[in-house]
């Protein structure tokens, strides 16, 4: 319980962290197209048996069944998707893909899960110590892989085009949303290779530290991966009888190996340290240009690279 205290009390912002405002991307534009968001919906689960969470859909105002969308999916979903918090995804969305700096996309916002007696997450506690996220989200295993791919997928193309192609799927989150999402691009590369992590809890909640090793080990996996994180993050003092410096409880040091691990396997990997603490501003505030760089070589529509488009390039009188 003092280490959950720990972290909420960090999660609130600090004068470090207001520094970091949103940008014009992350609120309305007139005349860019507005998605929809649908939900709360429900979501069952086998793999964390007794469980469900809500998850929302947002839906581009250009999506047409008829061709395919791509993905990106963020854990704590109730965060992500709300209009007034820190990152407002669909405002976001909204801009990007009206100027084609990202493709059309489906976005997920999938909550922690819990059982009928534990408590939903909220937008001061997240879900650790009141419901199943420090298990779903922090163990290394591919327990949420095979949630989010064999469970939230097929629910989700029942009703919806979605590629088929993992180098159109990305998944991202915060805190320990963000190792969630290392690990399931991690786990299944071929499902989903683009990683979004802000805070990330690469820490020894359930074992995250050991991801550098891991990754020095292991062979290259097709993975794109940004992350940011702040100088004044959780810095490994664990309340214990000691109240001594551990590393693997230091969040800022664990990101730095991770991107040093990532960079010297040749990852494409990208990040930021700024100067806040366990909050989401800087990483809500960076969210545009952060997807910008993921997205950075999709085929845009007038993009001769993409095959579909190569009439409208070429001149009438030369086409075949």
């Amino acid at each position: 319980m003092a280490f959950t205290a720990m972290l909420a009390l960090n999660a609130l912002a600090a004068p470090t962290d207001d520094v970091y405002l949103l940008g014009p991307d992350s609120a309305p534009h007139d005349g860019a197209p507005k998605g929809k968001v649908i939900g709360p919906l429900t979501l069952p689960s086998e793999v964390f048996p007794n469980t469900t969470r809500h998850y929302w859909i947002y839906v581009p105002a250009q999506y047409q069944p008829t061709n395919a969308a791509c993905l990106m999916v963020f854990q704590d979903g109730h965060f992500f998707v709300a209009p007034d918090k820190d990152y407002r995804v669909p405002f976001v969305f909204d801009n990007l893909i009206y100027r084609r700096e990202m493709p059309l996309t489906i976005g997920v916002f999938i909550n922690p899960g819990r059982t009928p007696d534990q408590l939903e997450a909220t937008s001061t506690n997240w879900g650790d110590g009141i419901n199943g996220r420090a298990t779903e989200y922090n163990e290394l295993n591919d327990n949420y892989a095979k949630l989010i791919i064999n469970e939230l997928l097929p629910a989700l193309e029942k009703d919806y085009n979605i590629s088929k192609n993992p180098d159109d799927r990305a998944i991202g989150g915060a805190s320990s949303g963000a190792i969630c999402a290392f690990t399931v691009a991690w786990q299944r590369p071929d499902q989903f290779r683009k990683v979004l992590s802000t805070i990330g809890s690469f820490t020894n909640i359930r074992g995250g530290h050991a991801y550098p090793e891991l990754i020095r080990q292991s062979e290259r996996k097709p993975l794109r991966i940004f992350l940011q994180d702040g100088l004044n993050d959780n810095r490994g003092r664990r309340r214990n009888s000691t109240n001594t410096y551990d590393p693997k409880w230091d969040w800022h040091a664990q990101n730095r190996l991770m991107v040093t691990a990532l960079t010297e396997k040749g990852y494409d990997v990208n990040y930021c340290w700024g100067i806040g603490t366990h909050s989401n501003k800087q990483g809500g505030a960076m969210l545009p240009e952060m997807l910008r760089w993921l997205w950075r070589d999709y085929p845009r529509p007038d993009d001769p690279q993409d095959e579909s488009n190569r009439k409208l390039l070429v001149p009438a009188s030369n086409q075949p």
